[in-house]
């Protein structure tokens, strides 16, 4: 039983216990990975929720209900009760500093029995590498040994068997030394742990192996005297341990059981079209990359006769992929070729700030079996996701899903007799509130809560685009929405300054996941035109109104542009309006036509410099007269430090009614407000009355302040996709059929995890009531 659960997870299950196999539920005939939780880990310190905490990589306990992961930053191991996979609950922190050291990092985890191993680097520099394996009981958190090992460790396997375990020591390059590049002594080497099949760990033996001669005079590898080992992993009959040898892009295969290497290969070189190759503010999957070695990071098995690797790349190349080898010959049976990349910019989650470099960077990969199907699950460090895949041909593998993580996925962990995945995130930068996480994913149930795409749907994603000439639409940075005037079920939105130039996008909301399936680039005087478009309203003629951010007060501006996408005008607001904006100015813009005469709506995100704190303003401009008129809007407050409030949408219920989207800047736990609020316009927009507060209609004046009406908190929404709440709820609108729709910005994947949720709210009239003036039927 332990043999099934285990095999093929490599070294990022490491789990050598028991777990008895649970039956896995079917949506209409298609299983899937449904999120039911995101925790963030800085929640398991019990101290500054500001410090900085990461989690790498993690192992799970023989019962499989309890998750432990390493902290290299705090210097410490975690501990998660994952017993409810709903609601995992923290378990406290075993600072290293408890056990004498106080400048160790752990790097690796693998749980065998009761105890948890930790490896350990202790090196005092890159020419004097040091480490240590720690045995820990998992129950109560006690060393019962430590083994020295010959040098610094970076991953640690168990075998499926319990037999034995196996630590890559690498003894990283020191980038800074000369060019950076290899050789760099002393070399890397493999160490394995044997009789552990005895519970008592003072049984247990170590053996050293070095492997730069082995390596030598193998085609291929470079420099073997530099073997810089990086990930191991067992087959699943115990018999063989593969280990990437990333710098030098190879893979070398041992036996355990006499400590000997049996072959090594290159991992060979791969040349990858139809991949964004420039960090040009714009996703364009049209370039090569030429002859790259693939420079594997993780690996895992699939069977006992083929290996996996996510092909992430070091100082000379990486392929943006994944690749699978005939561990008999060293042969590449299969390679993702551009395909990991483009499954990405589907989704909106490429990192185009990374195009030339590594793409997506693929770091990590796992291998296990749910419901009867083999599995493979790749991690994109940059692109914030891990990709799900069959392998019930390991030459011929099939896509399947994309799970959404956060920032900076590093170890993903198979829980099969749980019928989990744990992914832990290592990115935390608590100042621009990335924090890092340990998500669960089950496999198989309808009951996380997580669907909001339809039965039998995955979860995510709620949007994704679909392909033209063979590539999908790029895109990502989503901030705003419209009805398309001509067909009740489709939207139009549009990218903002994360990329130039600026494009109209077409969504069809009838297929789920909502699809975009047109894009239209703006231009002026001919030329692709870039704006920080943060609103957009289609006209009834097909035109466009867009609502241009700037950097500055003046550089905000409502935009004119034709049906083909070309400016037609560019209209600045008022100076002495401008002159009291900061950078956060226009967020949204509508329009209505009232007996015969459009009037364009705008909103302004915060407070004018000279307006009172906590009114922002809503402006109607009459383009027949070229007049602006102000309103006033009363904001919600926050106590939060650093926090502030503002509006990111704005669109017409019909011809006396607003809806605007009002939020505060905050995501993941701390989120608390994310909601639709309608507002009645003045009796001199609309014919009728509505008591507002006047003032005097001056040229920057308020000129009546707005009561608004709480319409919908979408923040229970939010939340309910189980993952990190997403800050910026920042697109509305009512399509033709009346479906309401709102969409979150992802900021283009930078500081940001860059999952997008589109949000189907239900229909106009439950939402915002039937429509009629204040006094008057219809």
């Amino acid at each position: 039983m332990r043999r099934h659960l285990i095999a093929g997870i490599g070294v990022f299950a490491l789990c050598a216990g028991s777990i008895a196999a649970m039956p896995a539920a079917e949506a209409h005939g298609h299983r899937y990975f449904d999120r039911t939780a995101t925790y963030p880990v800085y929640l398991n310190n019990g101290s500054d929720p500001q410090a900085e905490t990461v989690a790498e990589i993690s192992a799970v306990s023989s019962d499989g209900n309890t998750l432990i992961y390493t902290d290299a930053v705090a210097k410490q191991l975690g501990f998660l009760d994952i017993t409810d996979p709903q609601a995992p609950q923290g378990r406290g922190t075993l600072s290293l500093s408890e056990l004498g050291d106080t400048e160790g990092e752990p790097t690796s985890v693998a749980v065998h029995g009761d105890y948890v191993l930790v490896v350990i680097n202790t090196s005092d520099s890159f020419t004097e590498p040091s480490g240590r394996v720690d045995i820990v009981r998992v129950s109560d958190h006690e060393r019962v040994r430590s083994i020295e090992l010959p040098g610094q460790p970076d991953s640690i396997a168990v075998a499926p068997d319990g037999s034995s375990a196996a630590i890559a020591i690498e003894n990283e390059r020191d980038e800074d030394a000369g060019d950076g590049g290899l050789p760099q002594q002393p070399p890397g080497q493999l160490t394995f742990l044997h009789d552990l099949d005895s519970t008592d760990p003072a049984d247990w033996t170590s053996q050293d192996v070095d492997i730069a001669d082995d390596l030598s005079g193998i085609d291929g590898i470079d420099t073997p005297q530099d073997p810089e080992p990086e990930y191991v992993a067992y087959s699943p009959d115990s018999s063989k341990v593969a280990l990437t040898l990333q710098e030098n892009n190879a893979i070398a295969i041992f036996d355990p059981t006499d400590d000997r290497m049996i072959k090594a290969f290159t991992a060979g070189t791969d040349t990858v079209s139809g991949v964004d190759t420039k960090e040009d503010d714009q996703i364009d999957p049209t370039g090569t990359i030429t002859d790259v070695p693939r420079e594997p990071d993780g690996i895992t098995w699939l069977g006992d006769d083929h290996l996996a690797t996510a092909n992430e790349g070091d100082w000379k190349g990486g392929t943006r992929g994944w690749s699978v080898f005939d561990a008999r010959t060293g042969k590449v049976a299969w390679d993702a070729g551009n395909t990991f990349d483009r499954e990405a910019i589907r989704l909106g989650l490429y990192p185009e700030s990374r195009s030339e470099d590594k793409g997506t960077e693929p770091e990590g990969i796992a291998h296990a079996e749910f419901g009867g199907t083999p599995y493979v699950f790749v991690s994109s460090e940059r692109g914030n996701f891990v990709a799900v895949y069959d392998v019930s041909d390991p030459t011929a593998p099939r896509y399947v899903q994309t799970l959404p993580t956060t920032n900076g996925p590093e170890g993903v962990l198979p829980i099969p007799g749980r019928n989990l995945l744990a992914v832990s995130s290592e990115e935390d930068d608590p100042d621009n509130l990335v924090r890092a996480s340990v998500g669960l994913f089950s496999f198989g149930s309808e009951a996380s809560g997580a669907k909001t795409s339809g039965a039998g749907k995955p979860f995510f994603p709620s949007i994704e685009s679909a392909d033209v000439d063979g590539a999908p639409i790029p895109w990502s940075a989503l901030g705003a929405l419209t009805a398309d005037q001509d067909h009740p079920t489709r939207l139009y939105s549009t990218t903002d300054a994360a990329y130039t130039p600026t494009r109209i996008l077409g969504i069809d909301t009838a297929r789920t996941p909502a699809t975009i399936d047109t894009q239209l680039t703006i231009t002026k005087d001919g030329k692709p035109y870039g704006l920080d478009a943060e609103g957009i309203y289609q006209r009834p003629d097909g035109s466009f109104w867009i609502a241009a951010e700037g950097a500055t007060g003046p550089e905000n501006k409502l935009v004119e542009v034709a049906a083909d996408g070309a400016v037609q005008q560019e209209i600045g607001l008022p100076a002495e309006i401008a002159d009291q904006l900061g950078k956060q100015g226009l967020e949204g813009v509508t329009a209505q036509v009232v007996d015969g005469t459009e009037q364009v709506y705008v909103a302004v995100q915060r407070e004018l410099s000279g307006d009172p704190k906590g009114t922002a303003r809503i402006g109607r401009y009459t383009p027949a007269t070229k007049t602006w008129t102000w309103y006033g809007y009363p904001l919600d407050s926050t106590a939060t430090a650093g926090d502030w409030i503002g509006l990111s949408e704005i669109t017409a219920v019909d011809d006396h009614r607003l809806a605007v989207i009002e939020r505060d800047k905050l995501n993941g736990p701390d989120a608390k407000i994310k909601k639709v609020y309608t507002v009645e316009l003045p009796a001199d927009s609309t014919g009728g009355s509505t008591g507002v507060t006047r003032t005097p209609a001056d040229s920057d004046a308020i000129s009546a302040t707005l009561k608004k009406t709480e319409a919908v908190d979408v923040l229970p929404l939010l939340q309910k996709t189980n993952g990190w709440t997403q800050e910026k709820l920042e697109g509305l609108t009512i399509a033709r059929n009346g479906k309401v729709f709102a969409i979150t910005d992802n900021d283009g994947v930078k500081d940001a995890t860059g999952e997008t949720v589109f949000l189907r709210l239900g229909n106009r009239n439950q939402m915002f009531g039937p429509s009629h003036k204040p006094g008057h039927h219809h």
